[in-house]
């Protein structure tokens, strides 16, 4: 007497593909949606002083190196200290309660904690000054913040994006006398800007090996 029906030869054929289906459905999900882009692109977090760069960067035109001040020669943006910032609130909105703390890390000489947006791993080495020397903007990676009432994560910052623009950097390269220059576009070039820009891609060399980034 046979006890279990002949349907159930087709058992481990059923298993299999369910587990071929549902592993490679799995697959797609993580890799697609666990992605820099899906993860870290709008990523706000809540900052101790509610600073609005679309005030200060967009209607008040502040370029960004009056904050970042360091962004130019060295390796990291720098966060400005609580001294630029009473370069002018020590005169400007002195009795706002949103800079409390402020006038608080002025007084004690504690720096405000502010919570950094742009990470990338520690493994990576990322020199603020050679791109922009090499005429990458500060829209590029970090978008218009200018318009930005609280900063948000613009691009994913992954290695995929980065070496997009490594190995083909002409559509990301401009003046480098327009670098913090928020509306400035490659149709507003001048003609001596467009000869800069050339000359820019041809010095262009952004490393594609490993120990470019990987140090």
């Amino acid at each position: 007497m046979q006890i279990f029906p002949k349907s159930l030869n087709l058992l481990p054929l059923v298993a299999a593909l369910g587990v071929a289906v549902g592993g490679g459905i799995a697959t797609f999900v993580v890799v697609y949606y666990f992605s820099p882009r899906f993860l870290y692109v709008g990523y706000e977090p809540e900052q101790p002083v509610p600073y609005s760069h679309r005030l200060h960067a967009g209607q008040l035109g502040m370029d960004c190196r009056y904050c970042h001040a360091n962004v130019e020669r060295s390796f990291e943006a720098m966060v400005p200290p609580t001294q630029t910032c009473m370069g002018c609130h020590a005169q400007i909105r002195t009795e706002s309660a949103r800079l409390q703390p402020v006038r608080d890390s002025w007084t004690s000489g504690e720096p405000v904690e502010w919570v950094r947006i742009h990470n990338v791993p520690d493994h990576v080495f990322f020199d603020h000054s050679v791109h922009l020397s090499a005429g990458v903007g500060c829209a590029t990676c970090h978008g218009r913040v200018d318009r930005m009432e609280v900063v948000a994560q613009a691009e994913p910052l992954s290695m995929s994006w980065c070496l997009d623009c490594h190995r083909d950097p002409e559509p990301y390269l401009r003046p480098t006398s327009r670098i913090t220059d928020m509306d400035w576009t490659p149709e507003d070039a001048t003609e001596a800007e467009r000869t800069e820009m050339v000359a820019l891609l041809d010095r262009a060399t952004p490393p594609e090996n490993c120990s470019g980034c990987h140090r």
